[in-house]
């Protein structure tokens, strides 16, 4: 197939709004694990009258209804049909308030005669419970598949949407008996946004990123993998691409934008962009995702990985990824049932935060305030704003570490979802962070999708030396959103469904390794810190402005999506795409994608521009590049570097 074609598809199979899904819950029986009893797979979030968990027994901790333990000793069919029935739940379930973690225990799953396949769907998380990938062996498959959009789910098959799925910390050997030959070929791996992939050791046979065997047409649309060893790997359809710290066997295909960043077996960029790799033999600053993992006794803990600089390959080769292990019992274990209230209260009293899975209303923010605070969401755990708070703030301390939590936006506005230091800026405060960053690890925003959303900027860093690791941070371009009657419901979303900014940062030497964000009303990205560095930048502006004056600012046609304030005098982006799709009125314009000082500390290395099928990019960056217009639809407009050395 010809890139051409792959944006005029993948732009109508984002618009196209989801089919609501069937909430009744279909698995059946708790399953008993050494004391920890974990309830049936796709129960629903505890009601408001939960009452709070008690304090954390590490050997045999309550996480929840939606958390699910299996031990090697169970049966493969009883594991298989619990994870069919809530993959069967998920499969269209895009906008839906399930959330689930599957969690695997030290051993071994599958066999050659009965491999263990894993489909995996939205909002679901499958994670081994062991101090390292090797503990937990699965022989079969862990995959994702094309959705079908249209025909009753039979045809119109793509990636484009599947977001929100979570896969660490096992081994997995690829065992394909059973499936057809298509099917047996590889694991597939077909997914877009919010999707990551961490901790993994895949062996057996190809990884492929786009699923090949369902009836087309087959596109992706982006995706995360860090700290993993990965045989060869079919890139296939994937517009844009980010792996980290890795190994890899071998790597095909790059369509628009695949960035690699310490990644042992990376393909060079030379020749760039055809193919178009942009590859770091280093990851200048990284920190990988915490994990929860069961020691040789049984008790439960959280490992914390340590900052690195100039790192390359996994964390786990040599032995235990290098950090700190925290107990279990040291944190607080939190339900969406338990009050705002208490968790403040909890964290005040030095534990950590542990946010077992489904949706949180969260009236008044969650404040963190002790350097080292761990936050860690399971099952894709969301907290959704009430009344316009800020659903969570990060005081100006060093190595707080924020993982797996998605961040909702909610019907009033809020100034921020997430806001990590003062808003007056950084205070200055004599700390260590160079050394031990604040890092944000798979954290999500979304401003609409379920319900309209409206929030100022979604995230605001004002704190220095912070590492964003994978984000997805976006203003929905469809959903379920209510609409007034009678006036189109792209033109009502632009009114209604409010984001200004996707990410500001205004502290100092902050890395972003991984930034997708979309579709805001103005800036999606505004950088006022100095040394910033941005290793892959993924970007659509809005679908949905309806004039050309809806859209200017300050006498200029549109607003950037990548802004580096005038005053900064060093700045670095590696690998960033922006894409236009103007479907609202396709005679708009956006003057850049890319606005930048000029100065020579600030430098951006392999930039681009892709015209969705509708509207303009007059230049990639600074009146630099030619116009994404209609005459090119899927024809990327490229900037090797900027300035041009």
């Amino acid at each position: 197939m010809s890139d051409s074609v792959l944006p005029r598809l993948r732009a109508r199979s984002r618009s196209a709004r989801p089919r609501a899904a069937t909430l009744g819950l279909a698995v059946a029986a708790a399953l008993a694990l050494g004391g920890l009893v974990a309830p049936s797979a796709g129960a629903a979030a505890p009601s408001a009258s939960t009452a709070a968990p008690s304090p954390t027994n590490p050997a045999a901790p309550d996480l929840g209804s939606a958390v699910t333990v299996f031990d090697p000793s169970m049966p493969v069919s009883q594991i298989q049909s619990t994870l069919d029935a809530f993959a069967a739940q998920q499969t269209d379930n895009e906008m839906g308030t399930a959330r689930h973690a599957f969690l695997f225990a030290p051993g071994t799953y599958g066999t050659a005669a009965q491999p263990l396949q894993v489909k995996v769907g939205y909002y679901t998380e499958i994670a081994g419970l062991g101090a390292s990938p090797g503990d937990v062996t699965i022989n079969g498959k862990i995959e994702v598949y094309n959705r079908c959009l249209e025909g009753g789910g039979t045809s119109y098959c793509v990636a484009l949407n599947n977001f929100w799925r979570t896969l660490s910390n096992l081994t997995l050997h690829i065992d394909g008996a059973g499936q057809d030959g298509c099917r047996a070929s590889a694991n597939f791996w077909a997914v877009s946004q919010a999707v990551s992939m961490r901790r993994v050791d895949i062996s057996g046979s190809n990884l492929s990123l786009m699923d090949y065997c369902t009836a087309g047409p087959q596109y992706a649309s982006g995706g995360f993998i860090a700290d993993s060893r990965i045989p060869f790997t079919i890139n296939g359809s994937q517009q844009q691409w980010f792996t980290r710290n890795s190994e890899v066997a071998g790597w095909s295909n790059g369509v628009w934008n695949a960035v690699f960043s310490g990644v042992v077996g990376a393909p060079t960029e030379a020749g760039w962009p055809n193919p178009p790799y942009t590859t770091l033999d280093r990851t200048p600053v990284s920190r990988e995702k915490p994990y929860l993992f069961r020691d040789g006794q049984g008790r439960y803990a959280v490992r914390v990985p340590s900052a690195q600089r100039d790192s390359r390959g996994i964390s786990w080769g040599a032995g235990m990824t290098p950090g700190r292990t925290v107990p279990l019992d040291h944190f607080f274990v939190a339900t969406p049932a338990t009050p705002v209230q208490e968790i403040d209260n909890q964290l005040a009293r030095g534990r950590d935060l542990l946010l077992t899975p489904g949706v949180y209303d969260v009236d008044r923010s969650i404040s963190v305030k002790r350097a080292d605070t761990v936050v860690l969401g399971l099952g894709h755990a969301t907290l959704t704003s009430v009344g316009g708070a800020v659903p969570l703030t990060v005081a100006d301390v060093p190595g707080v570490v924020v993982a797996g939590v998605t961040i909702d936006a909610g019907t009033v506005e809020s100034p921020a979802l997430l806001r990590v230091g003062s808003r007056n800026g950084n205070s200055g405060a004599a700390h260590d962070a160079a050394n031990d960053p604040t890092t944000l690890s798979d954290v999500y925003f979304r401003v609409g999708g379920p319900h309209i959303g409206k929030t100022d900027t979604a995230l605001e860093v004002n704190s220095d030396d912070v590492l964003i690791d994978h984000t997805w941070v976006w203003r929905a371009d469809h959903g379920l959103e209510p609409f007034t009657a009678g006036v189109s419901g792209d033109t009502d979303r632009w009114r209604t469904n409010t984001g200004r900014t996707g990410v500001v940062v205004n502290g100092d030497d902050v890395t972003a390794t991984g930034l997708f964000v979309e579709h805001f009303q103005q800036h999606n990205v505004v950088w006022n810190g100095e040394r910033g560095t941005t290793i892959f930048f993924q970007n659509e502006l809005p679908y949905d402005p309806p004039t050309q004056a809806d859209w200017d600012h300050d006498g200029i046609r549109g607003w950037a999506a990548y802004k580096v304030a005038d005053d900064v005098r060093t700045h670095h982006l590696y690998g960033g795409g922006s894409y236009v799709y103007n479907r609202n009125n396709p005679s708009i314009h956006t003057e850049n994608a890319f606005e930048v000082p000029q100065t020579p500390g600030v430098r951006l290395h392999h930039l681009l521009t892709v015209n969705l099928d509708a509207g303009t990019l007059d230049h990639v960056v600074n009146g630099v590049g030619a116009a994404a217009d209609t005459s090119k639809v899927g024809v990327p407009v490229y900037v090797e570097d900027y300035p041009t050395p």
